[in-house]
Formats: structure tokens, C-alpha cells, sequence
């Protein structure tokens, strides 16, 4: 599968940790506009230390996070297009926020520089073990005799899992109030005390809470199962299907890096990616490993921005 994936880079891929055209001469920045801990933050650990490898300077992770990835990505779209830093982000930086929001600081489109998404991965829809449903029908049931009383975390207005929560309540017929925190962490302290009744994470992140009774899954939003919680049934298995979100996480730059840049970068991403090390441990943490080239990025990203922005027109969602 990953072959279908590379195209023409894995005539590459075997140039590792000589630098190209003078790049790179220094570390390498790679931005995370999440706290420590979530699903970008993993798929970067893992990532970087096979770039790192490749190119032959020291790569590193400097967690950004605020605004649900704005500050962060904010951060990437004005430094220096000069290769020395990067972006790594889920869907949101790329293509909700942009659908979500009213204005931006940047243009996602217009402002980064695609390299390639690296994993792919399932949200997942759990309840505090102190709330009293054992199914989605009985969330929806509740949520319809109690308008706006179900209260479900988020990563904040603008974030993936807040536009999921707004696509599963449209397609319920229900109305959520979303609550937004900064992290995967303070999300599971929320829902234990009973700040929040409901979450919308990362399948991985979540497993091992569920596993430990902390808390119940209830559906997969993905269009397939997750290797993670593979006993729990999609939203579309549960009569939902337009409450379907696919999470991502993708790296790219400032726009006007230098395409040499790009390109040196791009061989690396695509040896990495090969890496049986790589992706099994992705794959342990709940993510599906990938190499989607930079126009397949954008296309994918460009796609999602017109869908989300309708979906979000029909739901009345606007983020100011």
C-alpha cells in the first residue's frame, strides 16, 4: 500500500544524512500546536527521529499549542520559508479551522508549504463511567428530552473533534454544548470528575482509559474500525453516517521554502515512512502509517475545507 502512496520520491528514498544543495546546515524546528501528550505530539516523536536519521542534523519538537492550533501554526506561516521550520499538525491547522472560522491570521492554502501526510488515525466518541448510558441511542435520547444539557470536551472552538461533536449532534437531531480544553490530559481529568459528560479524542489516546473502566466508548467517527477499540461500531454502522470525520496529521512549511528544500525534506518522509521500526510503532499507537505526497495533500486538505465548510453552514456552527 505504501508503494501505491510514494510515486516517483521512492527512487530517492536511499539518500539519508548527506545535505543537499547546503541543506540542512543547522537543527531543524518541527512545530506541534498541541500540548505534549496528544495525537500530533505522538505521530512527531515517532517521525522526527527517522528525519533526524536522514538529514543529519538534530530535528526537534516545540510544542505550540493555543486557539485550537492557530498560534502554533501562526508561529510556521511567518517564520523564515528556509526549510529550519516546520509544521506538524492534524486536520484542523489544514483544513477545519480554515472551514470553521470567520478569519484567520493565514491561509492555510495559500500560506504552507504541503510535504506530506504521514498518518491517519480514528476519533473516538466516549462517555464518563459516571454517566449512566451504555449506547449512542441512549445519549441521543437524553440529549432530545434535555436540549443542550450534554456537555462534550473539545480542543477548543474550531478544533476537529469540536466540528465531529457539531456533525454527530446534526446528524442526531440533537443539540451538545462543547467545552473547550487545552489538552488530551486535562480532557480525561474533565471527564473523570464529571466536568463533561462526553469527549471526542483520538482513538489511541483514549484506549487506555477505556480499557481501565474509566470510561466507555460508544462509536468510531472514521469510516472503518479502529485497530485500538475494534469492538466499538462506527457512527455510519450506528445509523449516523454523516457524522463520518477522518483525522490526520500532516507536515508542511512556509510557503516559498525552496522546492529543493521541500523535496530533500520529502525523500526523508518517504524513508522514514518505509521504516518497519516507523510504522510499527505507529501502528501500536493507534495510527495507520502513510506517505500522501504534496499535491494529494493539498487536494485532500482543498476537499475538506469546501465539505466542512458546508457541513458547518448547514449546523450553524461559525467560530469568530
Amino acid at each position: 500500500m505504501l508503494g501505491l502512496l510514494l510515486g516517483p520520491w521512492s527512487l530517492d528514498a536511499h539518500a539519508q544524512g548527506v545535505p543537499q544543495n547546503g541543506w540542512p546546515r543547522k537543527p531543524i524546528r518541527v512545530v506541534v500546536p498541541f500540548p505534549a501528550g496528544g495525537g500530533s505530539d505522538t505521530v512527531a516523536r515517532v517521525l522526527l527521529q527517522g528525519l533526524s536519521k536522514r538529514l543529519g542534523q538534530p530535528v526537534y519538537i516545540d510544542n505550540k499549542p493555543g486557539a485550537a492550533t492557530v498560534i502554533g501554526t501562526d508561529a510556521v506561516v511567518r517564520a523564515a520559508p528556509d526549510g529550519y521550520t516546520l509544521l506538524l499538525s492534524g486536520s484542523t491547522s489544514f483544513s477545519v479551522n480554515a472551514a470553521l472560522r470567520k478569519t484567520l491570521p493565514y491561509d492555510p492554502t495559500r500560506d504552507l508549504a504541503p510535504i506530506a501526510i504521514v498518518a491517519r488515525t480514528s476519533l473516538a466518541l466516549v462517555v464518563g463511567e459516571g454517566t449512566p448510558w451504555q449506547s449512542l441511542q441512549e445519549v441521543i435520547a437524553d440529549a432530545k428530552t434535555q436540549p443542550g444539557r450534554i456537555r462534550y470536551g473539545t480542543f477548543g472552538p474550531g478544533s476537529g473533534p469540536h466540528l465531529a461533536g457539531e456533525m454527530f449532534a446534526m446528524a442526531a437531531g440533537i443539540e451538545l454544548q462543547d467545552v473547550p480544553y487545552r489538552s488530551s490530559g486535562q480532557l480525561m481529568v474533565a471527564l473523570g470528575v464529571g466536568e463533561v459528560e462526553m469527549g471526542i479524542d483520538v482513538a489511541g489516546t483514549l484506549a487506555p482509559q477505556v480499557r481501565a473502566g474509566r470510561m466507555r466508548a460508544l462509536a468510531i467517527l472514521g469510516q472503518d474500525h479502529s485497530s485500538m477499540l475494534p469492538e466499538v461500531r462506527t457512527m455510519a454502522e450506528q445509523g449516523l453516517g454523516e457524522a463520518t470525520f477522518e483525522a490526520w496529521f500532516g507536515l508542511a512549511a512556509p510557503a516559498q521554502t525552496p522546492p529543493a528544500v521541500l523535496a530533500r525534506i520529502s525523500r526523508a518522509v518517504v524513508a522514514t515512512m518505509a521504516d518497519a521500526e516507523v510504522r510499527a510503532s505507529l501502528r501500536a499507537q493507534g495510527m495507520a502509517p502513510v506517505a500522501v505526497g504534496a499535491e494529494a495533500f493539498r487536494k485532500e486538505a482543498d476537499s475538506e475545507i469546501s465539505r466542512y465548510r458546508m457541513q458547518a453552514h448547514r449546523a450553524g456552527i461559525t467560530v469568530d
